[in-house]
């Protein structure tokens, strides 16, 4: 019998002979343990406020934040008035904008490092490397959009408002404003498109800000330091941080979306 086994199936089954079935799905499990291991470690730095992660976090939130505010007072008069007058190259801007929406974060950054360096026009202003060239750069990134955004919302508001208002005595301003306040669910949805453009970045803050630990070192940039080290609980707690941020976002969106959608029924009605 052990000549005829050993006749009919290879040599290396022999070793098998009365032993357990070797598994494939080891590497599963050492993957699955080392996933829930590198959760629990970011869990708890959450839960106990890490210093160093807390530290992180609001410095991403400021620099987003402040950069957010920079590209909504520059954006939205723009867009405003791109909406409602008549100027030349109106087209060409647009085009601008809407091509500026999707510009490389990196690309962004190599061109502003060439601007903030020693050499460069601008760095007698001695910013690269600090927090502020990082706003300046992300205010960049998210003036388009919030720009070409609050143009789209301005440009579908009915005429009938700018006639009434005008009608009623209305200065330019005036004007402005009560078209700008009816487009103003659709122009929030612009805004926080740009904070989710922003926070998620990387590349132009990693060019500009250096990733200096305490100093410049933002959520993404450390994200993608810490897993490059190996240092995966620090990245994966931050991970979860910037999943709640979005999701936030997002949840704020639909909202506003929705309390527009509403709203314009309302008046429809009326």
């Amino acid at each position: 019998m052990g000549a005829g086994f050993s006749a009919r199936h290879p040599p290396g089954l022999l070793r098998w002979v009365g032993r357990p079935a070797p598994t494939r799905s080891l590497p599963w499990f050492t993957f699955m343990n080392f996933l829930i291991d590198g959760l629990a470690s970011a869990f708890g730095l959450i839960v106990t406020l890490n210093p160093e992660l807390l530290q992180i976090i609001f410095l991403s939130l400021q620099v987003s934040g402040t950069a957010l505010a920079v590209a909504t007072c520059l954006g939205l008069p723009l867009g405003a008035f791109l909406a409602l007058r008549q100027v030349p190259l109106r087209g060409l801007v647009l085009s601008l904008l809407n091509t500026g929406m999707g510009m490389p974060p990196v690309v962004v950054g190599l061109f502003l490092y060439l601007f903030l360096s020693r050499s460069g026009p601008l760095g007698f202003m001695a910013l690269l490397y600090t927090p502020a060239a990082m706003i300046v750069a992300q205010a960049i990134l998210a003036f388009p959009i919030v720009a070409s955004l609050s143009h789209a919302a301005i440009v579908t508001v009915d005429p009938v408002i700018r006639k009434a208002a005008l009608t009623l005595g209305a200065t330019p301003l005036q004007e402005t404003l009560a078209v700008v306040k009816e487009a103003r669910y659709a122009i929030m949805a612009g805004v926080i498109a740009g904070f989710g453009r922003v926070m998620a970045e990387v590349g132009a803050i990693l060019v500009v800000g250096g990733n200096i630990a305490g100093y410049t070192r933002v959520m993404t940039t450390t994200i993608a330091l810490e897993t490059d080290k190996g240092n995966f609980e620090l990245a994966i707690a931050l991970g979860i941080i910037l999943l709640a941020v979005s999701l936030t976002v997002n949840l704020a969106l639909r909202l506003i979306q929705k309390a527009g959608r509403v709203g314009s029924a309302i008046t429809s009605w009326a």
